[in-house]
């Protein structure tokens, strides 16, 4: 027997065309009531209401909740917590003047603020304002100058003004003295200096604001660098962090902060507390190279210093030296011959890979800490900054993604609902309807990194937006890279070249989680198919069978582009995936769109394929209706993109369709799809046959004039 959609479609046409959308809507109730008994048809009576707080309406099913995000939160809260507390009960316990030396850093914490206050009563220009800010941030010291910089990069806590100010903050300040330095080495490794080094450079090469590096030699012969902190780092910057919580409302009414600075702040110290730790920073270095340090052959690697832990401490780092290029110098990088497109193909994939697979991910990826080897290697350095994002904030961060592309203001505002970008109780309608308006100002679109995030955060604004803790660094990261990468290509743009990665990732992965971001990626949540986006990613899985046959032995070109591929093993579980949830009780919706979609492209085909040279008015096909026309051409190129996409494994294909075309669900769709083109021909067939008629007689009308 005929299932509910060939019933929906056999209804509609007897009532005929002015009558047909008004049925095929009575009867989405009804189907829908056959399909699932939980759902409740539409009342007649009133319009459906839709709560965007509380209910979530979409053929994916599903409901947001923020409840990780608000136990996460916590959690990383007790935890900086619990790190503050430590570290402060330490410092009073082991130093007699532990109060004394607090009175002291808050009176000249203090000095600076009121002198910030005072300024800020005689200016009024904003940019002023903020180049007073960053100059009293440097007086502060290290722990403000680190904080400068991170508060950079936050545009939704600081206004833009101030942002573009604390960008200048350099790490490169003056170094302290190398005779402190060297005492510092002797006392932490419990040696002289000479038996522990066979040289050592007599100034440091790079000075920083918590660090500074030196060049040495082991008497082994090999060359490292031996990072040394500075005096005193661990209870001065204990000392801030405890007294910012006394002077943190005033700077923000000073700043004019979005949202809670001193929360903020905290995840921003409790990664500096991880930053001094140079044990930690060393096995940081150690993970990092397991998980994504390759190399050989001709293709760029990921080169990753050694670590040799006789010369480690907590304040002593000994690293292996590596000679790089800093990205930002065009002029050696073009004498040194690099190919600049496989250093950023091969820079975004391991940046990929540490957000979106393993969440292990270095959190400051700027041209200091990135750079290019003479082999056209890349060397990461400076581990101390690390981010470790948890598997449901990965899969948020694709999930935006992908509704941002779609421009789903509704599943965007979702997003930010459960992962906690909005606080509960939040008008979700209010910010899809803001959203929505943004996403329709072309003036506004923009594939850039930086442009997008400020597009969201000046959409946000009235929101009370705020990122997550485990987002400030990923948006710290991201903002990183493509400036980074921007210094070899200036028309390089992260999102737009992440996203053959994530569609990767997303026919790869066959959780439950990824598939349902797969199926929003390709069906919209009233049941309709993204036909567009459909097409591209047949077109992408073409080009790579096309690009395999035609160029077997570029072995450069095959390993620069080999992370953008596509396993096609992968993405024949992905479509089985989806046939089966099309055909399952919950996609419905979907078939009903689909037949429908399938009964206008026949139509387009008995129109245009059908007697060509008598719809052919001037002796081109397609002019009389170029929309149908168009129809056509995109259908036939799909089908030859696929027959293509289909050659790189065709015994996977055939057994798929096999296992599908086996089951009573799919049996049961065709017959639909048959009654419902047999139906719909008992009408068509004769206007159309009329038509031809009509055209041919006024064909001959024409050739006797």
């Amino acid at each position: 027997m005929a299932g509910p959609t060939s019933r929906l479609f056999s209804r509609g046409v007897d009532l005929g065309r002015h009558r047909h959308r008004l049925l095929l809507l009575r009867n989405l109730q009804s189907a829908a009531a056959a399909a699932d008994p939980k759902l409740c048809p539409l009342s007649s009576a009133a319009p459906p209401v839709r709560s965007y707080s509380s209910a979530f309406t979409s053929v994916h099913g599903g409901r947001p909740s923020s409840e990780y995000a608000k136990i996460r939160k916590e959690s990383l809260e007790t935890q900086f917590g619990r790190i503050l507390g430590s570290s402060s009960h330490t410092i009073f316990a082991d130093r007699r003047f532990g109060p004394f030396l607090a009175v002291y850093r808050a009176a000249t914490i203090s000095f600076h603020v009121v002198k910030l206050t005072i300024w800020h009563l005689l200016l009024s220009d904003v940019h002023k304002r903020a180049e007073k800010f960053r100059e009293t941030l440097i007086r502060l010291g290290p722990f403000y100058i680190k904080l400068g910089q991170a508060l950079s990069t936050r545009p939704d806590i600081l206004p833009s003004a101030y942002c573009q100010e604390l960008s200048k903050l350099q790490d490169q300040i003056p170094p302290f003295p190398t005779r402190i330095a060297v005492r510092t080495i002797e006392s932490e490794l419990g040696s002289r200096i000479s038996d522990l080094f066979a040289d050592i450079s007599p100034e440091p090469i790079a000075a920083a604001s918590l660090g500074q590096v030196y060049k040495a030699h082991l008497h082994s012969g090999e060359l490292v660098a031996v990072k040394v902190q500075r005096p005193g780092m661990a209870p001065l910057l204990t000392l801030d962090a405890l007294l910012f919580n006394m002077i943190g409302g005033q700077l923000k009414r000073f700043a004019k902060a979005r949202k809670d600075l001193l929360v903020a702040v905290n995840e921003i110290v409790r990664h500096m507390f991880d930053e001094i730790d140079y044990v930690l920073e060393g096995k940081n270095a150690e993970r990092f190279a397991i998980l994504y340090s390759h190399g050989g052959g001709s293709m760029t690697s990921i080169k990753v210093p050694k670590v040799y832990w006789n010369y480690t401490r907590k304040s002593i780092l000994a690293l292996e030296w590596i000679d790089g290029i800093k990205l930002t110098d065009a002029e050696r990088i073009s004498k040194a011959n690099l190919n600049r497109k496989s250093m950023i193909d091969e820079g975004l994939y391991c940046s990929l890979r540490q957000l979106l697979e393993d969440g292990f991910f270095h959190a400051d990826p700027h041209p200091g800490n990135l750079v290019a080897t003479e082999d056209g290697s890349l060397a990461y350095f400076d581990f101390g900054m690390m981010g470790d994002i948890p598997r449901h904030y990965r899969v948020g961060l694709i999930q935006m993604l992908v509704h941002y592309v779609n421009r789903d203001s509704l599943g965007l505002a979702n997003d930010f609902h459960s992962l906690g970008f909005v606080p509960e109780g939040t008008d979700l309608h209010a910010i899809a309807t803001a959203l929505r308006v943004a996403f329709g100002d072309g003036r506004r679109q923009s594939n850039d990194f930086q442009g997008v995030m400020n597009h969201l955060y000046d959409v946000m604004y009235d929101f009370n937006f705020s990122l997550p803790p485990d987002y400030a660094l990923v948006i710290r990261a991201l903002g990183s890279l493509e400036g980074t990468a921007k210094a070899l290509d200036p028309d390089f743009k992260v999102i737009e070249s992440a996203y053959p990665f994530v569609i990767g990732r997303l026919l790869a992965d066959p959780s439950p989680d990824m598939r349902k971001i797969l199926r929003e990626l390709l069906i919209c949540d009233d049941g309709s198919i993204r036909w567009n986006r459909l097409e591209r990613l047949i077109a992408a899985i073409s080009q790579q069978s096309q690009e395999s046959s035609n160029e077997p032995g570029d072995e450069n070109a095959a390993s620069s582009s080999e992370w953008r591929s596509f396993d096609m093993h992968s993405v024949v579980a992905a479509t089985e995936d989806l046939f089966d949830f099309i055909l399952s009780r919950k996609g419905w919706r979907v078939r009903v769109f689909l037949i429908q979609d399938i009964l206008k492209a026949s139509d387009a085909f008995l129109q245009e394929a059908t007697f060509p040279d008598i719809f052919d008015r001037e002796g081109s096909t397609g002019e009389l209706d170029p929309e149908r026309s168009k129809m056509i051409r995109r259908l036939i190129n799909g089908v030859q993109s696929f027959r293509q996409a289909t050659s790189l494994a065709p015994d996977a294909w055939i057994a798929m369709l096999i296992r599908t075309v086996m089951k009573h669900e799919s049996q049961r769709f065709v017959l639909d799809v048959f009654l419902a083109l047999v139906n719909h021909s008992c009408n068509k067939i004769p206007e159309t046959c009329w038509i031809c008629i009509s055209r041919y007689l006024k064909y001959l009308d024409k050739q006797s004039r």
